[in-house]
């Protein structure tokens, strides 16, 4: 329960919870999917699940919020919202991440990284090489979902713990039996 949200039912009821043949953003091939905007498009269940992932990092101090583009902005605004600091996203030019849009990142800046959904942490860690190259300091990297079991080598909090099997292309049982595949990813490796 988060702030009196069952977050796995609400997903349910939502629709967010997909059973098939996906391609994720990282590649991989999964049986099941988790279509976070079903939860980022209602303010009234992003609000109370950015104010939680904030008060679990309260305690580190961060002094901006940093997420990817394009499924972390709206996460990011809220939980930077509710800790009362700035939110920016690293964004896409010419292939690479990068800060755009004037956003600036320093050595006094404690970045808090924040994810709507994390499976192999491909897009958490750019967005983590970006702030630290940047010179920022990452206090925590918070997300709604965990559907893998990336390891980030920092403090990680995710409000649901989701497992999911994933498949490398040549390996996955689904196209073996030639089940043909969604691609929902917004990011490519």
């Amino acid at each position: 329960m988060i702030a009196g949200i069952d977050l796995e039912r609400v997903l349910q009821e939502r629709g967010a919870l997909l059973e098939g043949h996906f391609v994720l953003s990282s590649g991989r091939h999964s049986d099941r999917f988790v279509q976070k905007f079903r939860i980022l498009e209602r303010p009234d269940l992003l609000e109370p699940i950015a104010r939680t992932l904030a008060d679990r990092f309260a305690a580190q101090s961060p002094t901006v919020v940093t997420s990817a583009a394009v499924g972390g902005i709206l996460l990011g605004y809220e939980v930077a919202r509710a800790l009362g600091t700035p939110a920016i996203f690293v964004e896409r030019e010419h292939g690479e991440p990068v800060l755009r849009r004037g956003f600036k990142l320093d050595a006094a800046d404690r970045a808090l990284v924040v994810e709507d959904v994390i499976t192999t942490g491909g897009s958490v860690r750019e967005v983590i090489e970006v702030a630290r190259a940047h010179g920022a300091e990452i206090v925590g990297v918070g997300a709604i979902v965990r559907r893998g079991d990336a390891q980030l080598g920092i403090p990680t909090v995710a409000l649901l713990d989701l497992p999911l099997r994933s498949y490398e292309a040549a390996a996955c049982p689904m196209c073996a039996s030639g089940l043909p595949f969604v691609d929902p990813g917004s990011r490519r490796v």
